[in-house]
């Protein structure tokens, strides 16, 4: 518990210097016309485009191109506030902020996917009903702010759907499961989450679940390592692809990501990791940046400074342990005030010595880093709204959108190529996975509709269990630690045979 904690506690340390927006002007759906160039390694000066008004400066012109592309934002927090945060807490009735959805329009973004957000305890927790019970809650809710906010927001369920909201002047709202483990291991709750709009799951979160190991975290209580996926994570994975749902690999450890790469069919996203920075185990390394590559799938960028700056990380771990218990006390307290909790930590901070965010010019350099190795088609910006701070005050748009854009000029790229790092690529990937989907609506999924562990499996789990160590013996860095040396990969359980088909396709 300690360590979740300290996770937690980084992410309230950094939060109060969130950038404020910026308003870009809307504009028709650009990708029909946009051509595609190859990006220059050189850093020419921005080229100045004539307008029916005079020379277009570079801001104009990221403006421009902020207002054209059709960005969608990898990870919104948006829900959890909705539900007051804990279980115990859960309100239907809270109300997304204006404040919220207006920072989110004005910084140009067309999309975000929501995060359905299911903390391990939930899935422990009696209180709660469980991991399932969270996510619908946390469904539910989203779908009625939605409803009250129908001049703003708009569910999507598919490409199309993002691309008719941008065109509309409207966010699309699509939903994704932070954790697999709120399927509690079923694939009919898993294909109806799918019904009630999510289209995105990430197989883990920062703890290890019945069927998949994570990147992060100490072990669940009774669960054991598999060295990647289990049987049945194979079944997932298939079954996600065939019903048209995003394999989301962020918190995945690499033993996961890996046995993935083997079973998917369709592509893959990782919606908050990095090139491999050493400080954090989540970011990927060059060998998974090229298998997402060839898998056709994309990576959003992370924008969150924790990951984008190891002296900035190293900064906020020691802020959160001078102010730990005080920390937690305020995120009790003012739990739901978003802006009361920032002006709070703000106070903190002033305290300290500065804890200045990277500039824009950072992402960038990642972003050069991944098109170099996975090559453009592959990367996507990715902002994490509602998760602290993303980069240096003073650009302008939210996140720094509009300061990453005008580096991405300045580094010589084509709007063409800009216009696929702000939301093209990611668009296309989910237009891949609808299309892998639709070639195989006929097809049952390989186990029927009831398929859930099996004996043996659970057999499997208990001769493998491992308690997790001692709070004391991980440390206050254990989460930026890297990870233990591999034990050997015990042999996987063969899936049973597949019952007698169904009648037609469970979808």
């Amino acid at each position: 518990m300690r360590t979740r904690l300290s996770f937690a506690l980084l992410a309230a340390a950094s939060l109060a210097a969130c950038v404020p927006p910026q308003a870009t002007a809307e504009s028709p759906d650009p990708f029909a016309t946009a051509e595609r160039e190859t990006a220059p390694w050189t850093e020419p000066a921005p080229e100045i485009v004539e307008s029916p008004v005079g020379p277009e400066t570079p801001e104009q012109r990221a403006a421009r191109l902020l207002a054209k592309a059709t960005l969608v934002d990898g990870h919104s927090s948006v829900p959890s506030p909705l539900l007051g945060g804990a279980p115990r807490r859960a309100s239907p009735d809270h109300e997304a902020t204006a404040e919220e959805l207006a920072r989110m329009k004005a910084s140009g973004v067309a999309g975000a996917f929501f995060s359905i957000h299911v903390g391990a305890s939930s899935a422990q927790a009696s209180f709660s009903g469980g991991a399932a019970r969270r996510a619908l809650d946390l469904i539910d809710a989203t779908h009625r702010q939605i409803e009250r906010h129908r001049d703003a927001l708009v569910l999507a369920r598919s490409a199309r759907d993002v691309r008719r909201a941008k065109r509309e002047g409207k966010i699309a709202a699509l939903l994704s499961v932070d954790g697999g483990h709120a399927i509690e291991n079923s694939l009919p709750a898993l294909r109806s989450l799918y019904r009630l709009g999510v289209r995105s799951m990430a197989l883990t979160h920062t703890t290890t679940n019945s069927w998949a190991d994570s990147a992060g975290g100490p072990l669940e209580p009774g669960l054991a390592r598999h060295r990647g996926l289990s049987s049945f994570g194979e079944t997932v994975v298939r079954e996600m692809q065939r019903i048209g749902m995003l394999v989301d690999l962020s918190h995945a450890s690499d033993d996961t990501f890996q046995d993935v790469m083997k079973v998917a069919k369709a592509p893959v996203i990782t919606s908050s990791t990095m090139p491999a920075a050493g400080h954090l185990r989540r970011n990927l390394d060059d060998y998974m940046l090229r298998a997402v590559a060839e898998n056709g799938g994309v990576v959003l960028v992370n924008s969150w400074a924790l990951f984008l700056d190891a002296t900035y990380a190293e900064q906020s771990e020691r802020f959160a342990q001078k102010h730990g218990a005080h920390l937690k006390e305020l995120g009790e307290r003012l739990q739901g005030d978003a802006q009361a909790l920032r002006e709070e930590i703000e106070k903190l901070k002033a305290q300290e010595a500065p804890m200045t965010p990277p500039p824009p010019s950072r992402i960038a350099d990642h972003i050069d880093y991944m098109v170099k190795i996975a090559g453009l088609d592959h990367v996507a910006v990715g902002s994490v709204f509602g998760e602290g701070e993303a980069l240096q005050a003073g650009s302008a748009g939210a996140d720094g959108l509009t300061g990453v854009t005008l580096e991405l000029l300045r580094r010589g790229y084509s709007e063409g190529d800009i216009l696929s790092l702000l939301g093209g690529n990611f668009v296309r990937a989910l237009e891949q996975a609808e299309a892998y989907a639709a070639a195989t609506a006929t097809t049952l999924s390989g186990h029927g509709s009831t398929r859930q562990l099996t004996a043996a499996e659970l057999r499997e789990l208990q001769l493998l269990d491992t308690p997790p160590p001692p709070p004391s013996s991980r440390g206050p860095q254990w989460w930026m630690a890297p990870p233990p040396a591999p034990a050997a990969r015990p042999a996987k359980v063969a899936a049973p045979p597949p019952p007698p088909p169904e009648l037609a396709p469970s979808r």
